[in-house]
C-alpha cells in the first residue's frame, strides 16, 4: 500500500503544479481513470488525499504562524525608523528630545537626548550594534521592504494553498460519492439478479 500511495503522489504532482515546496492538488474530472490510472482502490485513494489534506492544514498553520510575525515585526520596524528620523530632526537644533522608555514590564524612566550621533539596534541572538543615524536609517529601511516582500510572498502562498485544499476536498468528496454510487449501482444488480 505504501508503494501505491507514493506512485499515487508521482502522478499527482507530475500533473499538478508545484509552489515553494507546495505540491499542486490534482483535480479528478473521471474519477474511475483517476483510480485506474494511480492503481489505487477507493480506500487506499481516499487515505492518500485524507493525508495530503493534513499536510496541506499543517503548512497553512506555519504559514498563518510566519504571517503573524511579519504582521508583527512591519509596525515595529516603522517605528524604529520613525524614532531615528526624529532624532536626526532634532539634531543640531541645541533642542534636547524628551523620551520615555520601558526599563522593564510596567516600570519607564525618562532620557533627555541631545545631538545623538548614533543609535544602537538590538539585531537579535543578543546582539546590538551602533550604527550612524543615516546607516540606521537604511539598514531599517532595507528591513522593512524585506519583511514587506516577504508578507507579500507569504498572502500569495497562503492563497495558493487554500486552493489546493479546496481541490482536495472537492476530490475527496467526488471519490466518495462515486464509490458509494458504484456500491448503490451494485447492490441494485444483485436485487435485480435475485428478482429473475
Amino acid at each position: 500500500m505504501a508503494s501505491s500511495s507514493s506512485s499515487a503522489a508521482a502522478a499527482a504532482s507530475a500533473s499538478a503544479t508545484e509552489r515553494r515546496g507546495i505540491p499542486g492538488a490534482q483535480f479528478v474530472e473521471d474519477v474511475e481513470t483517476y483510480l485506474n490510472q494511480s492503481g489505487l482502490d477507493v480506500n487506499s485513494a481516499l487515505s492518500f488525499l485524507q493525508e495530503r489534506l493534513q499536510q496541506y492544514k499543517l503548512v497553512e498553520m506555519k504559514l498563518l504562524a510566519q504571517q503573524r510575525d511579519l504582521q508583527a515585526k512591519i509596525p515595529d520596524i516603522e517605528k524604529c525608523i520613525d524614532v531615528v528620523a526624529t532624532l536626526q530632526a532634532k539634531k543640531g537644533t541645541g533642542e534636547p528630545l524628551i523620551a520615555d522608555f520601558e526599563v522593564s514590564e510596567g516600570m519607564y524612566s525618562q532620557a533627555r537626548i541631545e545631538d545623538a550621533e548614533s543609535v544602537c539596534l538590538w539585531l537579535g541572538a543578543n546582539v546590538m550594534l551602533e550604527y550612524s543615524c543615516e546607516e540606521a536609517t537604511d539598514l531599517l529601511q532595507k528591513n522593512l521592504d524585506n519583511a514587506k516582500a516577504s508578507l507579500e510572498v507569504l498572502v500569495a502562498d497562503l492563497l495558493f494553498l487554500r486552493d489546493q485544499v479546496t481541490i482536495t476536498q472537492v476530490t475527496i468528496a467526488r471519490v466518495y460519492n462515486w464509490d458509494v454510487h458504484q456500491k448503490r449501482r451494485m447492490r441494485e444488480a444483485v436485487v435485480a439478479e435475485k428478482d429473475s
